[in-house]
């Protein structure tokens, strides 16, 4: 059949089904995407299909349910266990470093194109007009606004040429105006953290989630493990229309019978 794009054991797979998986996962046919994207893709939506046969045959799902429903059957048909105290422990002795938190600051800044308008809108900020409203001055009628709150922000988060000056700042004060290619800067540090290293008990949700996402995984590569010692998995690339790359094997005409 011209239709034919693969075969999970003894299940066909056509190519209206792949247009029908392209279409819910990326919202489009696929058409005009490179040999290996859509070979990758392809790969996916067979192992999803294999999934969907598992979960057929234990009896988790009927022939009415479609095969991306199948992986949450198959994931819940045994209930995770929860974390153990040791276990998470062990866990953040081994990646301590990954939650350990730099030095912070809360910044918001003013970026104008004119020197003399930066000047007076940190005079103006200086003699204690509220932020929002020199920004409100200097901000053009239907444009973005001239800079506004940046947010919490590390130090490797900020342009290397402004970091020192950003991390020299007391709470509270507005920076001199810095130049540079773009415009002229006015910086305000609305609040500091210093680095630290938080206890166990605080980043034990963090832990817990990790640890829940691994056995999942794990739990995952298990399932198409067993699809794959079950089914004979062939492609009949001559039946798509892109150039097949993908890791399953590929079905000749003389190989049929």
């Amino acid at each position: 059949s011209p239709d034919l794009v693969a075969k999970v054991g003894d299940h066909e797979l056509k190519a209206s089904a792949f247009d029908a998986y392209l279409e819910r996962n990326l919202g489009e046919s696929g058409g005009g995407m490179a040999s290996d994207v859509l070979s990758r893709l392809f790969d996916q939506f067979v192992r999803e299909e294999m999934l969907a046969k598992l979960a057929r045959e234990r009896g988790l799902i009927d022939k009415t349910v479609p095969s991306a429903d199948a992986v949450e059957p198959l994931m819940g048909s045994t209930p995770f266990p929860e974390p153990a105290a040791a276990e998470i422990s062990a866990y953040f002795a081994a990646h301590a470093a990954e939650f350990a938190r730099p030095a912070r600051v809360h910044l918001r800044q003013i970026l104008v194109d004119d020197r003399l308008a930066a000047e007076r809108a940190r005079r103006e900020l200086v003699a204690g007009l509220a932020f929002e409203a020199v920004l409100a001055k200097v901000s053009v009628p239907g444009s973005p606004p001239a800079g506004g709150d940046q947010g919490v922000l590390a130090r490797d988060e900020l342009p290397p040429a402004f970091a020192d000056l950003i991390f020299k700042l007391e709470v509270g004060k507005v920076s001199e105006v810095v130049a540079a290619d773009y415009g002229f800067h006015l910086f305000e540090v609305v609040e500091r953290w210093p680095a630290e290293n938080p206890a166990l008990e605080e980043v034990t949700p963090e832990i817990r989630r990790r640890l829940r996402e691994a056995a999942a995984d794990d739990r995952l590569r298990g399932l198409f493990a067993d699809a794959q010692s079950r089914y004979t998995v062939a492609v009949y690339d001559r039946n798509l229309p892109f150039n097949y790359r993908g890791s399953f094997p590929i079905s000749r005409p003389h190989e049929e019978r």
